[in-house]
């Protein structure tokens, strides 16, 4: 067991609340956005698909705080979030003005890649509703503390939104800890989301007064880079080639620098091709120090949109569980395995398939 002071689960109404914006991910399928004549519509957002799957694939009680537009646009996200099994009560709906002027839904066109053609994301997310939220607008106290919540979690793409949203986040994680929730949060460094705003510098910034309000601090390898600006000894620039002892010395400085922190923990990916990926996990915590998950090279990849954050919630499931975290690394690296195997932001595994996997399953047929 790590050493998280988890609240008990008959105190707590939900078991995770993440805070993020969810936007409609229109997807091409095997073509590409520019000669697309139909889009699959599905519903996505880092903060949100952590809550998703942990209650769709590890049935657990979530609900997500969010903002969306009242629209045709906005109910269509909101139906596709029951589907999921995610409680909507956390939705703030904002009244809308026929044209998007004052706030409108995110949208966010999404192509697989194949091959040599990497993945691309076009995001259209400007002036949306999550982005307007303020300090004040949530009543964290009652959720957090009338409610009851065992695990809070966000991250850095809801940070980056504006800098309203960043002071909302922390105005949240600070209600969380004073209610003795767990917090974790996802640096998930976005380009496409800082440059306009002052780039890296200013990720850093907004990041690093966030840090000492994490006990669980997530990401992949760019992110503890960008984020933080912590160094991955023995890690070329592109991140295409990736040593463990490399995440390790960067772990320390992570813990060094942030003594508060419980738990990091970061995926470990090897690019080949934008359908070949060795794919694993390492982690730190102050019970258990340095820790591997199982290490699968040459996993094929149909979408690889969503596999840190399925990552994410395999590793808060088994945290969330008692596990130690050499456990809980297990399952999250097999529950984003799992989840860049079918289309779409978030998790179609079963907790089933998980556990076969942790255990050393094939992919041989089942009849």
């Amino acid at each position: 067991m790590t050493d998280l002071d988890l609240r008990p689960e008959h105190e707590c109404r939900y078991d995770l609340v993440s805070l993020g914006e969810v936007m409609l991910r229109l997807d091409p399928g095997e073509t590409r956005v520019r000669t697309a004549r139909s889009f699959t519509a599905w519903e996505g957002g880092g903060e949100y698909n952590v809550a998703r799957g942990l209650r769709r694939c590890f049935g657990l009680r979530t609900s997500v705080v969010t903002a969306l537009a009242d629209n045709p646009v906005g109910r269509l996200v909101e139906d596709l979030m029951l589907q999921g099994g995610v409680d909507t009560s956390g939705i703030r709906w904002v009244p809308y003005d026929g044209v998007g002027r004052s706030a409108r839904n995110g949208l966010n066109f999404t192509e697989r890649g194949f091959s040599l053609r990497g993945a691309v994301g076009v995001p259209d997310r400007g002036h949306t509703a999550t982005s307007q939220m303020q300090p004040g607008e949530v009543d964290w106290d009652f959720l957090f503390g009338e409610q009851g919540v065992r695990w809070f979690h966000t991250g850095g793409i809801f940070a980056a939104l504006s800098e309203s949203t960043a002071q909302v986040a922390a105005e949240a994680m600070a209600a969380a800890r004073r209610h003795g929730t767990v917090v974790s949060y996802d640096l998930n460094y976005r380009p496409s989301l800082w440059n306009a705003i002052g780039g890296r510098p200013r990720a850093q910034e907004v990041n690093k007064s966030l840090a000492p309000l994490v006990d669980v601090m997530l990401g992949n390898e760019e992110d503890f880079t960008a984020c933080l600006g912590l160094e991955v000894p023995g890690t070329s620039s592109d991140f295409s080639h990736l040593e463990v002892s490399g995440f390790k010395t960067m772990l320390d400085q992570a813990t060094t620098t942030y003594p508060g922190l419980s738990v990091v923990a970061t995926t470990l990916r090897t690019v080949r091709s934008a359908t070949l990926n060795d794919w694993g996990a390492v982690g730190w915590s102050q019970e258990d120090g340095f820790v591997e998950a199982t290490m699968r090279p040459s996993v094929e990849i149909l979408d690889r949109v969503g596999g840190g954050d399925s990552f994410a919630s395999g590793l808060i499931y088994g945290l969330l569980g008692g596990r130690s975290l050499a456990e809980a690394l297990e399952y999250g690296a097999a529950h984003g395995a799992l989840a860049m195997t079918t289309p779409g932001d978030t998790s179609m595994a079963t907790l089933a398939e998980v556990e076969a996997l942790v255990a050393g399953s094939s992919a041989r047929v089942q009849r």
